[in-house]
């Protein structure tokens, strides 16, 4: 089974990686194109689990201890 987890950052936290990515796209003729950018990371999991009730629970555990900073980032699981 395979998990997906998308994290990125909350809304009203300054994203200069975003900003950045966002000025680029206007300078290369994007800007009417683009609103704006947020930038993430996204994680891909192997799992052993074949329950996804259970794997959901687990996985939701691993963003909440190690690979989200839950005070600034969100995140969505998808199998």
């Amino acid at each position: 089974m395979r998990a997906i987890v998308n994290v990125y950052l909350k809304e009203g936290v300054l994203d200069p990686q975003g900003k950045a990515i966002a000025h680029a796209l206007d300078s290369l003729g994007f800007g009417e194109l683009v609103k704006g950018v947020r930038v993430g990371k996204q994680m891909v999991l192997e799992l052993n689990s074949t329950d996804e009730a259970s794997a959901k629970i687990e996985v939701e555990k691993m963003c909440e201890t190690l690979l989200a900073n839950t005070v600034i980032e969100d995140y969505t699981i998808e199998f």
